[in-house]
C-alpha cells in the first residue's frame, strides 16, 4: 500500500473514531501545500465536556490501534482534556472542548489549508 493509500486509511479511522463518539464539527485540513507546516494532515473536531473529549481521544487511539497497528507517536492534554492532541506525525488530531475551539480558532490560524467538511452522522 503507498503512502497516500495508508494516510486515507488512517483519517478514514480517525473520523470513523471520532463519529462513533458523537464527536462534532469534524473537519479535516490538507496542509500539504503549505510551507513549513507541522503536518500534512490536521483532524479537528470538538465535545461537549473534558469527559466526551477524553473518549474522543480514547476511540481513535483505540480504533487506530486495534485495526491498523498504530500508535501514535505523541498524546498531550488527556490531564484536562479542555484540548487533547493525538500526533500520528503525517495526521495530527486535535480535540477541543467547544469553547477552547472557538478561543484557539484554529480554522482562522490555518485558513491557506484545504478544509473537508465531515457532516455529522446524528
Amino acid at each position: 500500500m503507498n503512502k497516500t493509500a495508508e494516510k486515507q486509511e488512517l483519517l478514514d479511522k480517525i473520523v470513523e473514531a471520532i463519529q462513533d463518539v458523537k464527536g462534532e464539527d469534524i473537519m479535516i485540513f490538507d496542509l500539504s501545500n503549505i510551507e513549513n507546516s507541522v503536518a500534512e494532515t490536521f483532524v479537528i473536531c470538538s465535545g461537549n465536556s473534558n469527559t466526551q473529549v477524553a473518549a474522543l481521544a480514547g476511540s481513535v487511539e483505540k480504533k487506530v490501534r486495534n485495526e491498523l497497528k498504530e500508535r501514535p507517536w505523541h498524546v498531550e492534554g488527556t490531564e484536562n482534556a479542555m484540548w487533547v492532541l493525538v500526533d500520528y506525525v503525517s495526521v495530527v488530531v486535535h480535540i477541543f472542548q467547544k469553547q477552547v475551539r472557538e478561543y484557539y480558532d484554529i480554522e482562522e490560524l490555518w485558513g491557506d489549508a484545504v478544509i473537508t467538511k465531515i457532516e455529522n452522522e446524528f
